[in-house]
C-alpha cells in the first residue's frame, strides 16, 4: 500500500454506470488502496448497490446534480473527514485506475495543488475549438479542460468544497479558474484513456449543446475575470 492511501479518498461521481463501477471500484482498490467513495448521481438503475458490493462506501444524492455536484460532494466528504489527498475519476470506463499511481507521482513530484490526467487525442473537433477560444480568453494552458481524471491537495478540496464552487455548472473552466484566483498551482499529466463503454458526453452531444455550452462558459469567464480585476484594483 503507498505510503500516502491512508489520507487519500478517491472520489467516483457516477449517473447510471452499473455495467462498469464495480469494476471501476475494484481496480482502484487494487491501483491505490485508501478509501473509495462513490456519488451516486440519482441513477436509475442498481449503481448504487454494484458500488457497495465492489467495497465503496456510496452517497445516493435525492436529486440529481450533475458531475460538477456529484464530485463537489465527495470534495466536501473528503474535507469533512479530514482527507490530505482526494482523486477523481470517471465510472464509465474512461479512465485506467492502473494509471492512477503514476498520476500521483507525477503530482507530488510537481509540487502542483492540483494535477489533470490528459488525453488530448480523443478531443472532437468541437472541443479542439472550444479550448482554443477558452485558452485565449482565460490564459489558462491546460489542453483538456473537462478530464474529470483528478488529484487535489487538502488547499484545493478546501477551495471546491466552498459555497462559491456550488454555483458552477461543469468543473471545467469554472473550476480550474477558481483554482486559479486562489492561487493554487495547476499540472498537466498525459494519461491514455479508452472510449466510452456505454452512452457520450452529455455537454457535447450536440451542436446546439456546444453552442449553449460555449455560451454559458464564455459569461462564467468575462465575469469571474471582471471580479479578479476589481479584485487587484482594491
Amino acid at each position: 500500500m503507498p505510503d500516502y492511501a491512508p489520507n487519500l479518498l478517491t472520489v467516483i461521481p457516477a449517473r447510471n454506470e452499473a455495467a462498469t463501477v464495480a469494476e471501476i471500484v475494484r481496480r482502484v482498490r487494487a491501483a491505490v488502496g485508501g478509501d473509495v467513495l462513490v456519488v451516486n448521481d440519482a441513477s436509475d438503475d442498481d449503481t448504487s448497490a454494484q458500488a457497495r458490493q465492489a467495497g465503496a462506501t456510496v452517497l445516493d444524492l435525492p436529486l440529481r446534480l450533475g458531475a460538477w455536484g456529484a464530485a463537489q460532494t465527495g470534495l466536501r466528504y473528503a474535507r469533512r473527514n479530514r482527507y490530505a489527498v482526494a482523486l477523481t475519476l470517471d465510472a464509465d470506463g474512461q479512465h485506467h485506475p492502473e494509471e492512477l499511481p503514476r498520476l500521483v507521482s507525477a503530482w507530488l513530484a510537481s509540487g502542483a495543488n492540483v494535477a489533470i490526467g490528459t488525453f488530448p487525442q480523443r478531443l472532437s473537433r468541437a472541443k479542439r475549438l472550444a479550448w482554443r477560444y477558452f485558452r485565449l480568453i482565460t490564459g489558462i494552458g491546460v489542453q483538456d479542460f473537462t478530464s474529470g481524471l483528478r488529484v487535489y491537495d487538502r488547499r484545493a478540496i478546501r477551495a471546491l468544497a466552498a459555497r462559491e464552487a456550488s454555483l458552477l455548472d461543469y468543473q471545467d473552466l469554472g473550476v480550474l479558474m477558481l483554482l486559479r484566483q486562489r492561487g493554487l498551482r495547476l499540472a498537466e499529466v498525459p494519461t491514455p484513456m479508452s472510449q466510452r463503454r456505454n452512452g457520450g458526453s452529455r455537454v457535447f452531444s450536440s451542436w446546439p449543446m456546444v453552442w449553449r455550452y460555449m455560451l454559458h462558459t464564455t459569461v462564467l469567464c468575462f465575469a469571474q475575470i471582471g471580479t479578479a480585476r476589481q479584485a487587484a484594483r482594491a
